[in-house]
């Protein structure tokens, strides 16, 4: 018998229990990275989760639930808003100086609102021209492989300074288990869509019976059962709010393209199960200004309540090709859920009892799919590797972006600067994408060799 084509579309609402299940795989997806990016530039957790969710509550909202991401704290802004966080002399952020950045996310977001109002005013044509597929494409493969050490660093123990056979050992049973868990219970329905919550699980009961010190329940029973996160305004008054807006809210104008390539990953494969179901194709990837403003709203719930920026999630987005679950009413679940473990100090608590080692271990598998959904989108938009003009493009784009994560901090030393790897290769992506438009390639190479070169593919 041939097996039935499932998945849920945007507009699609599965049954409560199922929103609830598949909005809590989503959050324990989103939980690590955010959770990091709060400690590491000195933000209160449970503002950034409780922000989080209704930054993407809210999107989800503004887009008429036609926009299923999920807007979490973005590794892009780290160097940025740590030069802010961190006094100088000093390795460990101050959270008094929070509210001193929150200016500057508060800049990202008019960065951004400003770039949509744009692209919806000059249209999608004239923004692929700027941002064509072997742009989008290539800096989504390299968040994906950049990010691949970080996943190894938590699954070897290496991000905490004890690299352990055990912490691998632990990641590479999560590995696996989700793996089997995707591939063979597909198709089988609400179980076939949890294959990184039940690979979680897998992983964390095994930790429990094999490395035990990897569990630590302290923090639960140390936690409060309610809590008010630390919310707290900008800082528009500090002497230092500019130079900070002037710090910050560039860093936006280079995650532009990562953004762009998370939305027309989702909408190639949003397309694909809509066809897979004999449904009509939603095109999401029209709506890339709508997008972009909404990106900015974000920054703007994060800036004004006290989370760090960020953008919208290729590890969800990875999460949803997998399940085929691309359901926006799964996604306000998600949403609800971790605004609700701001609050929730136990729950936030149990959550992060999860061994880093299981979040490597996904890490593992989210991370790669992230990049080759890059790939996907490349040849799905038919780009062209033997024209010189592309293979130029993406084979820059690739080396500056996964080279630069080699760097301490992913940041790349450059004129003094310490410049964000994947930001920086978008950069120079679209640089050097406008050179060729600005000076055609057709107009300077003889008729006769161009012909012999498209002769030659």
């Amino acid at each position: 018998m041939q097996e039935r084509p499932q998945g849920y579309l945007p507009p699609d609402q599965p049954p409560l229990g199922a929103m609830i299940s598949l909005g809590f795989q989503h959050v324990l997806t989103m939980f690590p990275a955010t959770v990091l990016v709060a400690l590491l530039t000195g933000f209160d957790v449970g503002v950034t989760l409780f922000a989080s969710g209704l930054a993407t509550v809210i999107a989800l909202v503004g887009s008429g639930m036609r926009i299923p991401m999920y807007y979490g704290s973005s590794f892009s802004y780290i160097a940025a808003i740590r030069g802010v966080t961190v006094p100088a002399g000093a390795t460990a952020p101050n959270p008094a100086l929070a509210p001193l950045a929150q200016v500057g996310i508060v800049g990202t977001a008019v960065v951004n609102v400003f770039a949509g109002l744009i692209v919806r005013a000059v249209g999608k044509a004239r923004l692929d021209r700027v941002l064509p597929p072997v742009v989008t494409g290539s800096v989504a493969v390299v968040i994906g492989i950049a990010l691949g050490k970080a996943a190894l660093d938590m699954a070897t123990g290496t991000c905490c300074g004890s690299p352990q056979a055990t912490w691998w050992t632990v990641a590479m049973v999560t590995l696996v288990a989700t793996i089997l868990f995707s591939v063979y219970l597909r198709g089988r329905g609400l179980i076939g869509m949890l294959p990184v919550l039940l690979g979680a699980i897998v992983g964390y009961l095994f930790a429990l019976v094999y490395a035990r010190e990897l569990v630590n329940f302290a923090p639960v029973a140390q936690a409060a059962w309610v809590r008010m996160p630390n919310f707290h305004f900008p800082a528009f008054g500090d002497a230092k709010a500019w130079a900070t807006i002037f710090a910050i809210a560039p860093i936006a104008i280079a995650t532009i393209p990562e953004s762009t390539a998370h939305l027309y990953q989702i909408s190639l494969y949003v397309d694909r199960v809509a066809e897979e179901i004999g449904r009509k194709k939603l095109e999401i990837k029209k709506l890339i200004g709508l997008n972009l403003i909404l990106d900015g709203v974000g920054d703007g719930v994060n800036g004004l309540l006290g989370g760090c920026a960020g953008t919208n999630y290729g590890e969800n987005n990875s999460l949803m090709v997998i399940t085929r679950n691309y359901s926006a009413p799964v996604l306000v679940a998600a949403g609800v859920i971790g605004m609700l473990l701001g609050f929730v100090g136990k729950l936030a608590a149990l959550v992060g009892t999860l061994p880093t080692a299981v979040t490597g271990g996904l890490a593992i598998y989210l991370f790669g799919v992230i990049g080759l959904q890059g790939v996907a989108l490349m040849m799905a938009e038919g780009v062209d590797f033997f024209d010189p003009k592309q293979l130029a493009i993406g084979a820059s784009i690739l080396v500056v972006g996964i080279g630069g994560a080699a760097f301490p901090g992913g940041n790349i030393p450059i004129w003094g600067w310490q410049l964000p790897s994947i930001a920086t290769s978008a950069v120079v992506g679209i640089l050097i994408n406008l050179i060729f438009l600005i000076f055609p390639p057709e107009r300077y190479v003889p008729a006769a060799r161009m012909a012999e070169m498209r002769a030659s593919k």
